[in-house]
């Protein structure tokens, strides 16, 4: 896994990369985790670990820019019961569903893949197409062939 990016937060509000020593966004907290880094968000001041609160507030950010990110009663279940229940099921099994359906959807997606390619396969040793209307020849050898140059014969007699 890889080294974990600390970002110290300043009063000011503004968190600072120690990686690059710069100044960074909320949005790009979000893209370096996209990318798979894991963050640790400090108080430049005190040392409190605020990852947890600055992760939640780019969860925020996401979903107020889509209107929406968990069902409404699913939000008044996590306000009514707060700490009690919700805190086990957060810390225990929300992240292992999370996790299981990644590697499931993983596995299916690498499975498609592979249908993909043996349907590939078949068609490049598939031996090629017959062209169009090469059956209609023979259907036209039944007939005699009128055209120009060609003579009529009269009917035969009695």
């Amino acid at each position: 896994m890889p080294e974990k990016v600390l970002l110290k937060k300043y009063a000011n509000r503004r968190l600072y990369d120690t990686e690059k020593s710069a100044y960074i966004t909320l949005s790009q907290v979000a893209d370096m985790i996209r990318e798979g880094r894991q963050v640790q968000v400090v108080d430049a001041k005190t040392e409190e670990d605020l990852t947890a609160f600055i992760l939640m507030q780019i969860i925020v950010e996401e979903a107020r820019k889509n209107n929406s990110l968990l069902p409404v009663t699913l939000l008044h279940l996590i306000i009514q019961y707060g700490e009690t229940v919700l805190n086990e099921f957060f810390d225990k099994y929300l992240e292992l569903t999370i996790r299981n359906y990644l590697a499931y959807k993983a596995t299916l997606d690498q499975q498609f893949r592979n249908w993909l390619d043996v349907g590939k396969d078949l068609f490049a040793h598939a031996p090629a197409p017959p062209p169009p209307f090469a059956n209609l020849d023979s259907l036209f050898d039944l007939f005699p062939k009128l055209g120009k140059g060609a003579k009529k014969e009269p009917p035969a007699q009695e």
